[in-house]
């Protein structure tokens, strides 16, 4: 299956962000991402499922990487563990610095511009949490 045939996956917005998170998937140090629920059900795509493989996009939106979900659960943000946190490759020692940096991002302009407003962010925000694994690295010579 190419590239065109998988719905593409963008981590955070293009920039350094996000070529810090394909970065740590293509070394391996990422093997899981957060979403918030809220972002999804607004932009009308469904919660991805185990089995389901992306196209990982660069900050120019070139594939990077092909990854493949093994976990996906739906949970309120209070139930992210320090090990889930550890595999989301960022750099986070336990859930609480998990939890303020995604809180950051969650109520950044750019979620808020997107949504049209700023989300509540609390205990009970439901969160699309996925482990992955790398699949296929992409040439970076291109396809």
């Amino acid at each position: 299956m190419g590239h065109d045939d998988l719905p593409a996956l963008e981590l955070a917005f293009p920039g350094p962000e996000r070529d810090r998170g394909v970065s740590a998937i293509l070394s391996g140090r990422k093997t899981a991402l957060t979403g918030l629920l809220e972002i999804y059900e607004h932009a009308g795509e469904a919660v991805p499922v185990t089995g389901q493989r992306f196209s990982v996009l660069d900050s120019r939106g070139r594939p990077a990487c092909t990854i493949e979900v093994v976990d996906v659960r739906v949970v309120p943000m209070k139930e992210i563990d320090d090990d889930f946190a550890r595999a989301e490759g960022r750099g986070y020692s336990d859930a609480a610095a998990w939890r303020a940096a995604h809180e950051a991002f969650f109520r950044s302009d750019g979620v808020s511009d997107y949504l049209g407003r700023t989300p509540v962010i609390d205990d009970h925000t439901l969160v699309v949490a996925e482990r992955f694994r790398l699949v296929e690295s992409d040439d970076p010579g291109g396809s």
